[in-house]
């Protein structure tokens, strides 16, 4: 049974999600020979406050927060 972790920033649609969740089966199934009732994934789903890069909270500067897609 593969189990797939995923950490994303908060942000995403559940839209998004259900779409990335579909596909990456999809080829989780192809690439492993499995049925998709077998594939587990797991997001994380990260708030700003608790992803920082390059020593700063994500949180602190708006230019690192996700922007929504135009």
């Amino acid at each position: 049974m593969p189990i797939v972790l995923v950490n994303i920033k908060e942000g995403r649609s559940v839209e998004q999600k259900r779409a990335m969740v579909e596909k990456m089966t999809e080829v989780i199934c192809e690439t492993m020979e499995v049925k998709p009732a077998s594939v587990r994934i797991i997001i994380n789903d990260m708030k700003n406050e608790n992803f920082a890069i390059g020593g700063t909270l994500v949180c602190d500067d708006p230019s690192m927060q996700l922007k929504p897609k135009q």
